[in-house]
Parts: C-alpha cells; sequence; structure tokens
C-alpha cells in the first residue's frame, strides 16, 4: 500500500483547472448572484488569515465584507492585483476601498491609499518600503485594524502603536531592526489586548553586523512582565538570545491561554518543561517551534517555509533524527519540500534539504511512498542540481536520492534532463561514488529515453570521452567491477538506434578500447556481453561497418561465436550477420577467416543454441531486422534475423506482437513461411516464421 495517494481533492481541483474551458461558461456580466457552492465568508477569511503568515508575499488581496438587506452577510469578495505596479488602480470606487476587509501589499505600498480603507481590519505590508512615517498615518486612519503585519520593513520605531493598544489583537514585526533607544518594550507592554505577537529576528552571525548593528532590546524586560498581554495565544520569539529559563517559565504559567511558542534559533527550545512529557510543568496544549525535539522541527518546518536561516538550522537538526527513522515518513517529506521549492537559490538550504531528502526516500522507504510524492522529490533535485553544478556536496546528495530502482522505474518524470543532469555532475567531479552513482543512473534513464534523445545526449563529445576514460582506468587496472559493467551498460543503450552516438564513440577512439577490453577480459561474460551488444549498434548503421572490419576483431568475432555463454554468442552473431549482409563486395579485408567460413560458423552457431529462460534483449522496433530478413543471399543472415525475432516474440509477445503489426514484419514473415528452401537446418527460417506468427496469432 502506497503512502500519500493524492487526494481526492486535489485531483479534482488539477482535473478543472486544465479542462476550465470545457467545464465553465464565461458570463460578461455579473448580476451579483453566486452559487450556493460558492466558498462563503469564513472559507475565504480563512484564506485570508492563512495568508497573513506569508511574510513574503507580493500579490495585493483585498477582501470585503458585504451586508445584505436582512442583516446576514454574503459571501466575501476577494480581489488581487500580480501586476507590481497595479496596487489599487482608479478604477476601483471610493465606496470599495472603504468597504475593503483585508489587504496585503506589495514591496511598494502607497500610504495615501491605505488611508483610505477605512474599514481595514487585517494590513500585511512585511517586505515593503513601509517606516515609522507610514505606520503613524495607518495607526491614525485605520480605525478598525486589528491585525498587522510590518516584518522586514523599514519601521524603526513602533511607539505610533500606542494609539491603537485597546483593538490591536495580532502584531508581527519579524526580523525589524529597532534600536534599545525607540522604548520596544515598553511599548509592548501597553499592547494588552494581543493575542499573537511575532517578535522573532534573524540572528545574524557576521561578526561585523553584530559589533556596529544597532543595539537589540532585551527580551529578558519583556518576560519578567508576566502580567502583560494576559490573552496572549500566540508568541514568537525566535532568533532571541537573551530569554532566560525561569523568566520564560514564568511567563508561561501566567499565560494559560498561550497555545503556540516560537523559539527557533534559540537556548530556549531545550528546557525540560518544553520537551519531556513528564516535567511537572509540560503542557501538551503548548505547540513549541525549535530544534530541541522531532515535533518541534517539524513544527518550525511547517511555519517558517518563507525564512532560509530557520530552515537551515531545522533542517541540519532534521538531518540528525533521519537516520533513526525506521519506517517511512511521508509527512516529513512534505514538510521538506515546500522550503526546497520556495529558495532554489538558497544552498544553504538546497544541501540539508537533499540531504534529508535522501534519508526518506533511500531504499525500502521509497517503495511505499506514493509515485506523486517521489515525482516532487525528483523535480525540486532536478532544480537543485541545475542551480549549483559545481557544488560537491549538493550533487553528491541528489545522485544519492536519484540512484533508487523504485524511482528511476516507477516514477514519471523528464528523463533526458535528468540523464544530461547526470552526465553533467559526472563530467564535473571524478570522485568514485558519484562516479558509480552517476553510470547506474544513466545506464538505467538511457534505455527510457527516445532515440532523438539518447542522439542528443551522445552528440557531446565532453559525455563520451568521460565514460570511455572510466573504461581506460579499468582496463589499465585489469579491473572489473560494478562500475565499469554500469559504464559499459550505459554506452550500450546510449548508442542503442543512435547512428550520431555510435559516430562519436568511434571519433572519441571507442573502437580500439573495446577490443582492448575484449582481449583483456576474456571469460567475463557480463562484460563482453555489454561490449557487443555496443558494437551490434554500430553494426547496425550501414555507413559505420567498415570501421568493424578490421582482421582482429574479425578472428575476436569466431571466437565469440562460440562462447558457452548465450548472450554472448548471441550479439557476436548479430554484429557477423549485420557484417555479412552487406555481400561479399563489401568484404574487402583479409583476415584468417573468410565471409563463407564466417558465414557456415554463424548458421552453425544459430542453429546449436538452447532456447534461454529469459528475454535476453530489448529492442526499441524492429527496423535492423528489414535489411537482414531482405539477405536472399545469405541464409544464416535470415536465419539469426528469424531467431532473435522468435526470441523476443515469445519471451514478451506483449510488447512484440503489436510491434511486429505496428511496422509491418508480417508481411515479409508471412513471404519467407512460404518461401521455399533447399537449407535443412533445424530450427530453419521457415519454421521460425511460422512459430512467430503463431504467437502473434494467439496474442493479437
Amino acid at each position: 500500500m502506497f503512502e500519500s495517494p493524492r487526494s481526492l481533492r486535489e485531483v479534482c481541483i488539477d482535473f478543472i483547472c486544465n479542462n476550465v474551458l470545457g467545464l465553465c461558461e464565461v458570463h460578461l456580466g455579473d448580476t451579483g448572484e453566486h452559487s450556493p457552492n460558492s466558498p462563503d465568508a469564513s472559507t475565504c477569511n480563512q484564506q485570508v488569515n492563512s495568508s497573513v503568515h506569508n511574510n513574503n508575499t507580493d500579490i495585493l488581496g483585498a477582501t470585503t465584507a458585504r451586508a445584505s438587506n436582512d442583516g446576514s452577510s454574503s459571501s466575501a469578495t476577494r480581489l488581487s492585483f500580480r501586476h507590481s505596479d497595479a496596487f489599487l488602480p482608479a478604477e476601483i470606487s471610493e465606496q470599495l476601498l472603504s468597504n475593503l476587509f483585508c489587504v496585503f501589499c506589495n514591496r511598494y505600498c502607497v500610504i495615501v491609499t491605505l488611508s483610505k480603507l477605512r474599514a481595514l481590519h487585517t494590513l500585511n505590508v512585511s517586505g515593503t518600503e513601509f517606516n515609522k512615517h507610514g505606520l503613524e498615518i495607518v495607526v491614525e486612519d485605520l480605525p478598525l485594524l486589528e491585525s498587522l503585519d510590518i516584518s522586514c520593513t523599514k519601521v524603526d520605531d513602533i511607539t505610533p502603536l500606542k494609539k491603537c493598544k485597546n483593538r490591536l489583537k495580532t502584531l508581527n514585526m519579524y526580523n525589524l531592526k529597532i534600536d534599545e533607544s525607540a522604548n520596544l518594550i515598553s511599548v509592548l507592554l501597553e499592547l494588552n489586548e494581543l493575542r499573537n505577537l511575532d517578535i522573532s529576528d534573524e540572528k545574524d552571525m557576521h561578526a561585523l553586523n553584530s559589533v556596529l548593528g544597532p543595539a537589540k532590546p532585551k527580551i529578558t524586560d519583556f518576560l519578567k512582565a508576566v502580567h502583560c498581554m494576559p490573552y496572549l495565544t500566540n508568541l514568537d520569539l525566535s532568533g532571541k538570545g537573551d530569554i532566560d529559563p525561569k523568566d520564560l517559565k514564568e511567563f508561561i504559567k501566567a499565560h494559560p491561554y498561550l497555545r503556540f511558542l516560537g523559539l527557533v534559533s534559540t537556548d530556549a527550545c531545550y528546557v525540560d518543561s518544553l520537551i519531556t512529557r513528564t516535567n511537572e510543568d509540560y503542557r501538551s496544549e503548548l505547540v513549541v517551534s525549535g530544534t530541541a525535539s522531532e515535533s518541534q522541527i517539524l513544527e518550525a518546518l511547517r511555519r517558517y517555509t518563507c525564512r532560509p536561516l530557520y530552515l537551515e538550522k531545522c533542517l541540519f537538526n532534521l538531518f540528525r533524527l533521519t537516520h533513526n527513522f525506521l519506517e517511512p515518513r511521508v509527512d516529513v517529506i512534505k514538510l521538506v519540500l515546500p522550503g526546497m521549492r520556495e529558495h532554489p537559490q538558497e544552498v544553504r538550504v538546497q544541501v540539508p534539504c537533499t540531504a534529508c531528502l535522501y534519508n526518506l526516500t533511500k531504499g525500502e522507504f521509497a517503495i511505499v511512498i506514493h509515485p506523486s510524492i517521489l515525482k516532487q522529490v525528483v523535480e525540486l533535485t532536478m532544480i537543485a542540481m541545475e542551480s549549483y553544478p559545481a557544488n560537491y556536496r549538493l550533487q553528491m546528495n541528489t545522485l544519492l536520492i536519484l540512484c533508487s530502482d523504485r524511482i528511476l522505474q516507477d516514477v514519471a518524470f523528464d528523463k533526458y534532463r535528468c540523464a544530461r543532469l547526470v552526465l553533467n555532475s559526472l563530467s564535473t567531479f571524478n570522485e568514485p561514488s558519484m562516479n558509480r552513482m552517476s553510470v547506474a543512473i544513466c545506464s538505467i534513464l538511457a534505455a527510457k529515453i527516445s532515440t532523438v534523445e539518447t542522439s542528443m545526449l551522445g552528440a557531446q563529445p565532453q559525455y563520451m570521452s568521460k565514460l570511455l576514460a572510466m573504461v581506460r582506468s579499468k582496463v589499465e587496472s585489469k579491473s572489473v567491477d560494478i562500475t565499469m559493467k554500469f559504464t559499459l551498460s550505459a554506452l550500450w543503450n546510449l548508442t542503442d538506434e543512435s547512428a550520431t552516438t555510435c559516430e562519436v564513440f568511434l571519433y572519441e577512439g571507442g573502437m580500439e578500447l573495446f577490443l582492448k577490453v575484449l582481449e583483456s577480459f576474456q571469460g567475463e561474460s557480463s562484460v563482453e556481453t555489454k561490449v557487443l551488444g555496443l558494437l551490434n549498434n554500430i553494426a547496425e548503421v550501414v555507413h559505420l561497418r567498415p570501421r568493424l572490419l578490421q582482421p582482429r576483431f574479425i578472428s575476436m568475432l569466431s571466437v565469440l561465436l562460440t562462447s558457452t555463454h548465450i548472450d554472448v554468442s548471441y550479439f557476436a552473431a548479430g554484429i557477423a550477420a549485420h557484417l555479412l549482409s552487406d555481400g561479399p563486395c563489401a568484404w574487402v579485408i583479409s583476415s584468417l577467416i573468410s565471409r563463407d567460413e564466417l558465414l557456415e560458423q554463424l548458421a552453425h552457431t544459430v542453429t546449436h543454441w538452447q532456447t534461454p529462460q529469459g528475454e535476453m534483449v530489448a529492442y526499441r522496433s524492429f527496423q535492423p531486422f528489414f535489411p537482414l530478413l531482405r539477405c536472399f543471399d545469405a541464409y544464416p543472415v535470415q536465419l539469426w534475423a528469424a531467431w532473435a525475432i522468435h526470441h523476443v516474440c515469445t519471451k514478451n509477445p506483449k510488447r512484440y506482437c503489436s510491434m511486429l503489426i505496428k511496422e509491418r514484419v508480417v508481411e515479409i514473415l508471412k513471404y519467407l513461411e512460404s518461401t521455399h528452401t533447399e537449407n535443412t537446418t533445424k530450427p530453419n527460417l521457415q519454421s521460425l516464421c511460422q512459430s512467430i506468427l503463431e504467437t502473434l496469432g494467439l496474442n493479437s
């Protein structure tokens, strides 16, 4: 059973979004009537409230609360201006402005316009040029303002907030640079109606900033005032370095309504009463964000998606915990992905994210994680690879993630893009474990992309040069290991039905190198099979066959035809068949073995094969077999082609029988079946063709 399949709601929304024109009608005049299935005011307000916590929003959203004649409220209206210059355009009436309920501002907000929003309850100007002067205007002109977010603005003094101390319920002022002289604490202590307060900070680790930057107010003075803000439910003190555990403990005791406490990047999160359930002061209803426990870390990841400094610290601590996970944790993956998606250009986030994702998806974990989740992991992993091609640690992490049979075989993603990125990594670094993972990944992906895509990859000389260099080093050290086998498989799959890649292989000295491989590793059937498989791909390209007609290679081929390993013998026979199919005129070499002798040896080899248990080979198409089946002056060539088609069709009829019909191989098979031949080999050409057609009849 998979963990976390997509919800029905997600599937439905995706379907609607992809079929809007087919499912919806366009009405050019809004009558003011709304479907009873439209979101009601509470739903819209929930969306607004969830947006309030996003400190980096670049969309202005506005909600109006409209009253009907009978006093009941109708559904809320939401306005969004996505263009950076489209802040409250002139077409919006003064009446609408005066009824706006909630506003989220772009980077450059117009204070004069804001002052017209008389009914405004919620204002988010975080991350803008908003300053103390703007704060004075807003506090004075917005009599209903209850929720204010001035995080990461130019405000350096919050004294104006005293004017709304009896109505302000939410105040977010994350990362404000306020001097001690601005009396921050004394102002805060007057805001007794607050339910939500965020005074968190980024801990600037740069020594120069810590010396030259403004002196920060002492948070201990705030915590000692235990009787302030009696209704407080959410308090974020993350990044504050001067929290006294005793003061914090007393503050928590004095605030029974407190439900959330932010303590990321502080030592206070390690206080025993916040971690240990058996502690007499532990409060189960109090949620804490920090780095002292799994629950604290996960809460921090949930809340601080837009704060890279916090994410970095939490992810490093999460990585430490993931080593001990004994079961798949999709809930954790879902918390790691948003931060990774939000900060593609923050290497301090990307490196720990990829490290965590590897531990969360490795081995048996991946098998029970739904492919839709793994797809997100892969897509974000590829973005990270593109963003930091020279970062060793990150590239290592991404390769660890991708080197997974579950991901490579069962997950839908852009496999060409992935193969290209992996080959780029292979070309950049020369580290044994990275080399091994890269060629393992490429050996699988190269078989799953189109021939056009393999040609685009193979046309890059730097990729071919690197792969051949890896093979060359193994020949020089006379060692056969898993890296060499994966490298040979990658080269084999990259050259499959790709004349371009075959040409680059030959140009980069691949033929001479592979002859050395065959000489150096005689009897290593796994190596010989892969080498001959690649050379068979070259033999399928008519204009490249002369490059294979070397006396040295033909002598090797004659020996390999007699191999006791049928897969070695099979590919040797395939190469021989292609070389022999060009006729006597093309046989321009003087070797110890004549063309007629090789033909006779080919026929003897094919007729003495025992049927293998499994499928030895996979073909993208039967096109390379057409010239061989029509080679009427070389019966052994036809025989090998018919045996090869018979083999794959009987071992995997579901795949290859439809290919026979689609590529119109059936016609020539019927012709060969009905054509009399003097050859008495068993099996003979006619019987093989007849068996193929019978298999087709049973599976069509």
